[in-house]
Order: C-alpha cells, then structure tokens, then sequence
C-alpha cells in the first residue's frame, strides 16, 4: 500500500459536522477578493522553474495582469531568497471542494469550490461534473458555462454519463447510458463553447462515433471508466482521443496476454495521461511507470478532487450516491469504493519531489505546462514567461505553499520571514 501524506484538517467547527455538500457549502465564508500588486512587482532571488529548467537566483518582474520582460517604474520589490517560484497550476478533473460540489452547487458553491483550490496553487481549473440525468446534467452545463464566460473557470469536463458499469467507479449504475453521439452533441452545445474534456467507455456502442464528433468539435476524448481491450483503445486513439482519464483506475490493468487500455494509452504520443498522486490511488511503483513510457510530456496530474478537499472528513453526496470520507480518504458508504480524492495540487507537487523523487522541473510540467497545453492555454498559462497571465506560485524550500498570485493579484499573500 502506498505511503499517505497528512490531510489537512479541515476549519475549526466544521470536522464530523458535515453530513452533505450542499448545505456544508452554504456554511462557508464566501472567498475573499484578491488583492492586487500595486504599481508593479519585482520578485528576486528565488529559484525559478521555467520550461528550461530551474534557474538559480532568478528575478521575475510582474506589470498589472501580465508576466513583465522588464521591471516597471515604481515597481516593488520582493526578496525571494529561499524560496521557490513556480507557474499556478492548471487542474484537468476536479469536482469539487471546500464543502461545495461542481455538479450539483449553485453559482455561489461552485466559486467557493474553486476559491478553495485558488487557495492551494490551483489558478487554472477545468469543473468535471459525474454521472447525473441527462437534463440534469445540461442544466448544470449551463451554470458552469456563465462561470467560465466570467473566467473564473478554464471550462467544464464531462464524467459520465458515457461509462462502463463494469468500471463505474463512484458513479451511479442506473443513470450510465452508451454515448450516443446524439446525446453527447447534447452535452457539448448545453455548455455554450466551454466543454474542454469528455470521458467515454469508448469501446461502448457509438463510442468511436463520439470520439470523432468531439475531435472535430474541438473537445477533448478522455478514455476511461472503461472495460475496452488494447485494441479497441488503438482505434479510439486513432479515432481522435487524447487523454487517459486517471490512468491505472477504473480500467483493466496490464495482462501479459491481454495488456489492455493501459498499454495502448501508455505507448502512444498523442495520449495524455491523468495521475491522482495523493498515495491511495496510485503505488508510487506505478506512477514511476507512467513517467518512464510516457516520458514527462505527457503526464498531467489531477485531483480528482470532491467536495470534501480543503474542507475535511464527514458524509457527502458524489452526485446521487453518499461518501464517507475518513482521514482523507473518498468511498462510497456502501461499497467502499474509493470515490474521487481530498487531493489538492500543492500536496501532489510534494508529494512528486519529496517521496516520487521526480525533478522539479518534471513535477512542474505535468501541474502546469502539460495541462496548459493540451487545453489550448498555453498561450496565456502554464509557464512564467513574459506576456503571460501573472499566475504563480511561492514556496518554501521544503515546497510547503506560501503565495498564491492570479492575474497579477494576490489569492494568498505570501509572509516571508
């Protein structure tokens, strides 16, 4: 079994007091507004992690919103020394936090879900919704879609309805239905422009079907939750999929004779593969794999976050169906299957350095650039480059989060010593 880090406890009052998420997230604060760097910031001395590589004593220079080549008149300056500087994260699959869900919440539940991972590095964050009733799900869809035309969300990813009942994971068995392009093209136009992901049991009739309607729409096919053989996974991936939804779960794992999904996702360039590193999900020995065939290009760490990340251990609803979350890990009440993580991306960015031993630089591109990438953002997010958004990151020299900065303001300000 894989060695777990601490979970973060959650506020004073709220640990064991929470029965579901709707109505823990009415009890939370609402965020507060982020405060912006006045006239310019030059930050100096740390230990910046760049696409390149890590640059030592490295000076970074932030005008308004935008990563700056030169340093602005007037500009303040912050000494560094110590620390760490790395991009904001970019989070593919995320359904929730702080006590509020991204698939059933209101507005104002979504924005306190997603202030909640600002909190922890997460500056960029695609909302994954689970499997629901089709209309349920649409209506949803168009909530989300008014949040992301606010920019407060990078877009919406579709889990479910499209899955394997052989690899359902924490999803409801009687709303799973077979991805009917029909049905999917539902889905897609309900989030107005903003659907970034889907994922699909591609092997499932109108699977293959669905894979090339979303290519040609422009939204990522994600294979997972799924029951399909390495060689109904070869002809998805020519189809025009993309992406492996949390690579080794919810899917068959490598046979000798049968090497299934896993081999075939693995082996092919054009696939991106989603990691939970949080210490249940994955053995390290696994994760150690993935980097070594898929090589750090190709590697985009999630979380796969539910409601109860940042927010603590107690009863929740995953869509229909109750969890039980005890020291930080999801299950269902009644299966005991795991149901998504607690994970944020800070406590995955230590996790890769201190126990994966990955390199910084390594850990960094599957947090920031490869995500970044794959959802067409890289343009605006995902390294610290001029004419960039100003998304980063401080941390200490243990990697433990100190500053949180979006669009040259302050979500966390960092106290340095």
């Amino acid at each position: 079994m894989a060695a777990k880090e601490p979970h973060n406890s959650a506020p004073s009052g709220a640990r064991g007091s929470v029965r579901f998420a709707a109505t823990a997230a009415r009890a939370r604060p609402a965020p507060t507004d982020p405060q912006p760097a006045a006239h310019g910031l030059v930050l100096s001395g740390a230990r910046v992690v760049l696409p390149t590589g890590v640059i030592e004593n490295g000076r970074l220079a932030v005008d308004g919103t935008k990563i700056a080549a030169d340093a602005p008149e007037n500009a303040h300056l912050i000494d560094l020394t110590g620390h760490w500087l790395l991009p904001g994260f970019v989070d593919l699959h995320n359904h929730g936090g702080g006590g509020a869900s991204f698939s059933s919440g209101t507005a104002d539940q979504v924005l306190t879900g997603v202030h909640t991972h600002r909190l922890h590095g997460t500056t960029t964050l695609v909302v994954s919704t689970v499997t629901d009733d089709m209309d349920v799900l649409a209506r949803q869809a168009g909530l989300l879609s008014e949040l992301a035309e606010q920019d407060e969300i990078a877009g919406i990813h579709f889990e479910g309805p499209f899955i394997s009942p052989c690899r359902k994971g924490a999803h409801s068995e009687a709303l799973l239905r077979d991805p009917d392009p029909a049905e999917v093209r539902k889905l897609v136009d309900a989030a107005r422009g903003h659907a970034k992901m889907v994922t699909l049991a591609t092997e499932l009739p109108g699977g293959i079907e669905s894979v090339r309607l979303l290519a040609e729409h422009g939204v990522i096919a994600a294979v997972g939750h799924t029951d399909a053989t390495y060689e109904q996974t070869v002809e998805a991936i020519d189809a025009g999929a993309t992406v492996a939804t949390h690579l080794f779960n919810a899917m068959p794992q490598i046979g000798h004779r049968a090497p299934g999904p896993i081999a075939a996702l693995l082996e092919d360039e054009r696939v991106t593969v989603e990691l939970i590193n949080d210490g249940t999900h994955l053995h390290p020995a696994a994760l150690q794999l993935a980097f070594h065939h898929a090589g750090p290009d190709r590697v985009a760490f999630i979380t796969d976050a539910m409601d109860a990340a940042g927010f603590g251990d107690g009863r929740y609803l995953l869509g229909p169906l109750e969890v039980e979350v005890t020291d930080g890990v999801a299950r269902l009440a009644d299966s005991g299957a795991i149901a998504g993580s607690t994970l944020t991306l800070d406590r995955a960015l230590r996790r890769a350095v201190t126990v994966d031993k990955l390199p910084v630089e390594h850990a960094v591109a599957a947090l920031s650039v490869n995500p970044a990438r794959l959802l067409g953002l890289y343009d605006r997010v995902g390294s610290l480059e001029p004419g960039k958004d100003a998304d980063l990151l401080v941390l200490d020299a243990d990697f433990t989060l100190k500053g949180v900065m979006r669009q040259g303001a302050w979500v966390v300000v960092p106290e340095l010593s």
